[in-house]
């Protein structure tokens, strides 16, 4: 099986430098630097990451950035073990939640088309719907933070059930999954475990 090439610069490409610090180099981080993430910053990574496509431009992820000791603390009950001691350590950690009525925005979204009718009450769709797209906001929040010059912790590992009750009593929000942010020490990186190659991956039909 062949390993899948890295792209070349083509016309129209992102340059090698941005590839690898979106993706070839990129790391997912355990340990950090104690480098703080400014409010600043935290509205640019917002802006860049809205700007991500999701069905019928639905937006349903909602995103707490916990910026505080205090704040992470609360999270530190509901963490994996595993999970404890790099979240104490993160800058900021984000919830990435979605919005159990998110077609209420649809007004606001989508003006031209009245997909509020097609989504309220129809609880099959909704749940298929925040799932996959707050899971691709999610995954546009850590692309953003990169081209920032962040690094990410994404993580599993949590009770949801115990996040949900302490940052969103209402049951309105959801968490999806958590992701610390800031400057990682790449001196605690370990190898990079390998990926599927293309032909293991993929078809072409």
């Amino acid at each position: 099986m062949s390993e899948t090439p890295q792209a070349t610069v083509q016309t129209g490409c992102l340059p090698d430098e941005s590839l690898n610090r979106l993706f070839y180099g990129a790391r997912t981080h355990s340990v950090w630097l104690d480098e703080r993430v400014t409010n600043e910053t935290l509205l640019v990574l917002y802006d860049l990451l809205r700007m991500g496509p999701t069905s019928a431009n639905s937006c349903p992820a909602r995103f707490v950035f916990l910026t505080t000791t205090e704040s992470r603390e609360r999270l530190v009950p509901a963490l994996s073990p595993k999970n404890v001691e790099k979240t104490r350590k993160a800058p900021v950690t984000v919830i990435v939640a979605w919005d159990t009525e998110f077609y209420e925005k649809f007004s606001e979204l989508t003006p031209s088309v009245d997909w509020k009718s097609v989504f309220a009450g129809n609880q099959n769709l909704i749940d298929s719907t925040v799932l996959r797209n707050s899971s691709l906001q999610g995954a546009y929040l850590i692309l953003a933070a990169r081209a920032l010059g962040l690094d990410c912790g994404p993580m599993s590992g949590f009770d949801a059930e115990k996040v949900n009750a302490e940052f969103f009593p209402d049951g309105r929000w959801k968490v999806n999954f958590l992701c610390n942010l800031g400057h990682g020490d790449p001196t605690e990186l370990k190898p990079r475990n390998p990926r599927l190659s293309f032909d293991d991956a993929c078809l072409v039909l």
